[in-house]
């Protein structure tokens, strides 16, 4: 029996891998967490019985306390509560499925710890991945990618020598912007945002996709969870999303991992691995398939990719400026405060004016998340 703790339960990757655990008489479930949504916590809590459970909004905590009255869990609140239960070692596997740059330090005190982690926050690696590398590699513990173009390169590379990888070939659908035209880029609406031609996403990711900057923040994760150089990632446009990434090697064989554009697989092999075990969800049917098209990205109308790449080989603290301000960025976006087109922009400014520092330490990092905070709460409060 696999113990598994899940942050972010409520969430998209969280309720799906809940689905998975339900028919799957491996798993136990030992904690849930969710920042707000009361409602499917109770659910979660009252089907999957777990140890226990935790609340990041406090104002919900008494609620929540009153209607699981009659059960045995215990009940976290707020950022601290989250804290203990990602320092729980008494588990076999923590899913990390928190939304943003939040979800970093999670990560990190899990690997402090040993635990191994089954990775959906690619902002953890993006933000902090010398540190939380470092400290996998000390510990012993694991990461098991879940995002799709991740666990893609990861299946692949299964077996293989990565000295003998030539390049990592990350895919992309473009999302819902790729054949507009960038004059039209400036009237982009929330609702046409939000509409992802393949993917059924939470709305965080959903606009990273529409923007792009989701390619970029993955190459970044890539060049940590694999160790391997920047220069050695390329971005791929691919509209169907059936290849869902390859690895290339020094003798020209390329390895594709294929399937259909869902998250139930790189979660299932996530929660399961080292084993392959049966999956429900139905096989792709390659004789009724579109036929499979590859772009070069336009890195003019996106030029959060191009962002993310200059970031990553500024080094030291610039990921961490490109991360925290597209989050804060795209909650602005949400909000109706900003304009798509402003995304980018402010990202690009928040880089420029941003002075580089030697991260070093999860001190350094916080430092450098309120400074760009900072920045971009101004940038937007001033405009």
């Amino acid at each position: 029996m696999k113990k598994i703790g899940i942050l972010g339960s409520t969430g998209s990757i969280g309720t799906q891998a809940l689905d998975i655990i339900k028919y799957n008489n491996n798993f136990e479930v030992s904690y849930l967490s969710a920042y707000s949504n009361i409602e499917l916590l109770v659910k979660q809590t009252k089907y999957f019985k777990p140890k226990a459970i935790c609340i990041v909004d406090k104002t919900k905590t008494a609620l929540l306390s009153q209607q699981l009255s009659t059960l045995d869990v215990e009940i976290f609140s707020g950022e601290e509560g989250l804290k203990e239960l990602s320092c729980r070692d008494n588990i076999d596997l923590m899913l990390n499925a928190l939304v943003g740059y939040s979800g970093m330090i999670h990560t990190f005190l899990a690997a402090e710890k040993g635990i191994n982690i089954a990775l959906a926050n690619k902002e953890s690696l993006v933000v902090a991945g010398k540190i939380i590398t470092d400290k996998i590699k000390h510990t012993k513990s694991k990461l098991l990618p879940v995002d799709s173009e991740h666990s893609a390169i990861w299946q692949c590379l299964e077996g293989e020598d990565i000295h003998q990888v030539n390049k990592l070939i990350l895919t992309g659908s473009g999302g819902p912007f790729r054949t507009m035209d960038i004059t039209k880029f400036k009237n982009i609406t929330k609702n046409e945002a939000l509409r992802h031609p393949n993917w059924s996403m939470g709305s965080k990711i959903t606009i990273d996709s529409a923007t792009m900057m989701n390619k970029g923040l993955e190459v970044i994760e890539a060049c940590w969870l694999f160790d391997i150089a920047i220069k050695n990632i390329d971005i791929v446009v691919h509209p169907q999303s059936i290849i869902h990434s390859m690895v290339e090697f020094i003798d020209g064989s390329i390895k594709a991992q294929l399937g259909k554009p869902t998250m139930n697989i790189p979660i299932h092999y996530a929660l399961n691995y080292p084993k392959r075990v049966v999956n429900n969800t139905s096989t792709f049917d390659f004789l009724n398939s579109p036929d499979l098209t590859f772009e070069k990205p336009d890195l003019n109308k996106f030029k959060c990719i191009k962002l993310a790449y200059q970031a990553f080989k500024s080094g030291d603290s610039y990921p961490i400026v490109l991360n925290v301000a597209n989050d804060l960025c795209v909650a602005a976006f949400l909000n109706d405060k900003i304009k798509f087109i402003d995304i980018a922009s402010y990202i690009e400014d928040a880089l420029e004016a941003h002075n580089s520092c030697n991260i070093n330490n999860i001190d350094a990092i916080f430092d450098t998340i309120q400074n760009t905070q900072n920045y971009i709460k101004n940038k937007i409060g001033n405009n």
